[in-house]
């Protein structure tokens, strides 16, 4: 027979375990109580009586789970920067430090399971502000520690430039991580070739490690990226012209006007292209060719650490 206390441990781990499916398959802001204790088969005065709130109740779940990464992260690192000191770390082992604890946990049960990386691609790309606020106050420190490591295994990139690199690098793998368990993820990456985890995890680093250190965009790739800008202008401004026009009252005067709009659009696309291959003699003299300030900027969504970079890069 079951005594009191191990009933409620028994209810409290399958609240927590119902939550944490929960916010691996929709978010925080999609996890409702009632779903929880539908999924955990208890009454809401249970949760109540565990955890008062959501926010008590997810906070635990990312603890039990996140806390013990970080150590075993913080205590490799710890170890690796021992192992090859100063400038002599390679982004490699930096990358091991962060990963191997997470594979680690993957593979175990009693600490995370399959679903382990699931929960951590939530965790990273989640942008609601609890999740938010919580990343800023129990990752922010850990993120410095490798940051700091990062910079050292690539001396030649400006810190700022590194900042943002690292930002896009691991929110990408984050969304891939998100997207699937351990089961069916190592497949994909290991297509049907037998790796060890030293094996995949090398095929995930590289695909961090070049974002990190691809060259930087010159003249050239800017200038044919604005081509495709005028490009795409011009056709928008033929769309419009034609759409304002008033109709004509044949078919052949509308046919006659889609053919003029069409060889002025191929007209303008020919001489944009023809002005970027004279630009050969003076590329050496352009410093940038800014976008226009019409088009929209690309941006992420909202993260703390990315706040906490740039509170860093004004330090």
């Amino acid at each position: 027979m079951k005594t009191g206390r191990s009933t409620a441990g028994d209810t409290k781990a399958r609240i927590l375990d119902a939550t944490e499916k929960l916010f691996i398959e929709v978010g925080y802001e999609a996890t409702s109580l009632r779903q929880v204790t539908s999924r955990a088969i208890v009454n809401l005065a249970a949760v109540n009586y565990h955890f008062r709130s959501k926010d008590i109740m997810m906070h635990a779940v990312l603890s039990r789970r996140l806390d013990p990464l970080n150590t075993q992260r913080l205590a490799l690192l710890d170890a690796c920067e021992a192992r090859w000191p100063g400038d002599s770390i390679r982004c490699e082992h930096v990358m091991g430090a962060l990963f191997v604890p997470a594979l680690q946990m993957a593979r175990d049960p009693a600490v995370g399971g399959p679903s382990f990386l699931r929960l951590l691609g939530r965790v990273y790309s989640d942008t609601s502000p609890f999740i938010q606020s919580y990343l800023l106050e129990h990752y922010a420190p850990v993120y410095g520690r490798f940051f700091d490591a990062f910079s050292r295994a690539l001396p030649g990139l400006p810190r700022q430039e590194l900042g943002w690199r690292l930002q896009f690098a691991l929110k990408a793998l984050a969304g891939v991580l998100a997207c699937d368990d351990l089961v069916n993820l190592m497949p994909a990456f290991t297509q049907g070739r037998q790796m060890n985890d030293a094996h995949v995890l090398a095929q995930l680093s590289a695909m961090v490690l070049a974002a990190l250190t691809v060259p930087a965009p010159g003249s050239d790739q800017q200038l044919a990226l604005q081509a495709v800008f005028d490009l795409n202008e011009s056709a928008q401004q033929a769309s419009k012209s034609a759409n304002d026009e008033p109709p004509e009252g044949s078919a052949q005067d509308d046919a006659t006007r889609a053919t003029a709009i069409a060889a002025a659009t191929v007209g303008k696309a020919i001489r944009s292209a023809r002005g970027v291959r004279n630009e050969g003699a003076s590329r050496a003299a352009v410093t940038s060719v800014p976008v226009r300030a019409r088009e929209p900027a690309l941006s992420f969504p909202s993260n703390p650490l990315d706040d906490w970079m740039r509170m860093r890069s004004r330090t």
